[in-house]
């Protein structure tokens, strides 16, 4: 077995969710999930289909968005994964309950902008996504400052009353 470590290639500000999931029909499904949740939103989204053709399936509203999953979906290449990427704007926490509602979604590997690196087993029969690291380690602990900063900041854009 071998460890191998694939960076995500996105443009800094892009959100995306990494995620399993087992059956074809999870792109439609994804893809409904999506636009049902937030009117308008922008996305692509690539699936690896781990049996079959075992093609890399795809949708989206959004050609750049759509590009960006297909190729880290290829150069991820575990099957039944699948990487969804958001227009600029748009966030994993309006949509992220969506698309854990999917009935075919298993996990979700990870929802951020973050730098991110997709740790990947890959065996004689192919590879598996074994998890990922998201980000950098902390520098410190926050202090009541950084606390009552953080709380404002929730309540200005809308999160919290």
């Amino acid at each position: 077995m071998n460890l191998i470590a694939v960076r995500i290639e996105k443009p800094e500000p892009i959100n995306f969710i990494l995620g399993q999931t087992h059956f074809i029909k999870s792109v439609e499904d994804i893809h409904e999930a999506l636009v049902n949740a937030v009117p308008g939103i922008r996305f692509g989204l690539a699936f690896c289909e781990a049996s079959g053709d075992r093609l890399i399936r795809w949708s989206g509203t959004d050609h750049a968005m759509v590009l960006m999953a297909q190729t880290n979906a290829q150069a991820i290449a575990a099957g039944h994964s699948f990487i969804v990427f958001l227009g600029e704007g748009f966030y994993p926490v309006n949509v992220l309950n969506a698309i854990k509602q999917v009935p075919e979604v298993c996990r979700i590997f990870c929802a951020t902008s973050n730098p991110v690196d997709v740790l990947l087993a890959e065996t004689g029969q192919g590879r598996g996504i074994i998890g990922v690291v998201d980000g950098a380690p902390p520098l410190g602990i926050e202090d009541e400052q950084q606390i009552d900063a953080r709380k404002k900041l929730l309540r200005q854009i809308g999160y919290k009353l």
